[in-house]
């Protein structure tokens, strides 16, 4: 160890004990390595607060996120008015309501008539209007209720020589029953074989048009001795709307095919006719409170 020529303090000096190489030695001042001053605290830095006005007002930032939903929007808020302005009536007046069911399809079915085009009002609907109006102007109710004219018997079977001409005719008509909701007939045919069909053709239009009802079997008559035997089948024929008119008249006949073979009754070449025709009734006063419910 030796002394700083500047006395500077007390110095250490290291030095190589090879030769071969000079090297230059490294002096280190020990006031250097034992300084043991404190660093220099730094003055702290006064925090401002916030400013009491408000900043400008900033729209919410949504992030989108890796999803299928609708990128959210802001909800605008309206302070409410007494009076709505001129542009939100014109709104509400544009405005329109659907109805749909559960599949998405519309309940509502709008028909436009043309000036020229009366609307058709069913028959039903007019015959209690006009009974509700006269029973509310006290007068005596009158109904006008339509019925079939047939141009033969009711109950075919019950005529003489009908077993007569169900031999010769293989087919012939039994029975009918009429009503608004349809017209049932009974039909006879002999048992030629089990495979056997009957259908009945009928018209409204006198035969410009015509369509084609299929009969059921309904049950098999047996006869004593050598009189053969008989199956019945029934049919039923529909009503539309227009034939409950006075004047409208069905004509039907009836085929039988059996074994290859077409046997007809025609009511011998005229056609089973039916006309509706009408009646009046007159409602008794002391029904005409209870008619009211029933119309």
């Amino acid at each position: 160890m030796e002394s700083h020529p500047h006395g500077s303090g007390p110095a250490l000096q290291f030095t190589s004990g090879f030769n071969e190489v000079s090297r230059p030695a490294k002096t280190f001042l020990l006031r250097d390595i034992c300084n043991t001053k404190p660093l220099p605290q730094r003055t702290p830095v006064a925090i401002r607060p916030p400013s009491p006005k408000a900043g400008p007002h900033q729209e919410p930032v949504f992030r989108r996120t890796p999803s299928c939903e609708p990128e959210p929007k802001p909800i605008m808020r309206r302070r409410a008015k007494s009076l709505s302005s001129s542009t939100d009536e014109h709104t509400c007046r544009n405005m329109q309501v659907r109805f749909v069911d559960s599949l998405g399809l519309e309940l509502e079915d709008v028909k436009f008539f043309k000036a020229s085009d009366d609307p058709l009002v069913p028959v039903h609907v007019i015959t209690r209007l006009l009974a509700s109006s006269e029973l509310a102007s006290r007068k005596k109710l009158e109904l006008s209720l339509p019925y079939f004219q047939p141009s033969f018997p009711d109950n075919m079977s019950a005529e003489s020589g009908f077993f007569k001409r169900l031999c010769q005719q293989r087919v012939c008509l039994e029975q009918m029953f009429y009503s608004e909701l349809g017209i049932i007939g009974t039909v006879q045919v002999l048992n030629l074989a089990y495979e056997k069909e009957v259908t009945v053709r009928y018209s409204y239009t006198d035969w410009k048009s015509s369509a084609e009802s299929k009969a059921s079997w309904l049950s098999t008559v047996r006869r004593d001795g050598p009189d053969p035997e008989s199956d019945v089948f029934r049919f039923h024929l529909p009503v539309p709307p227009f034939i409950m008119q006075p004047g409208a008249m069905l004509q039907f006949a009836i085929c039988f095919r059996v074994r290859g073979s077409e046997y007809w009754d025609n009511y011998a070449g005229c056609n089973y006719k039916l006309t509706c025709q009408t009646y009046k009734l007159t409602v008794p006063i002391e029904c005409e409170d209870s008619l009211v419910h029933f119309i």
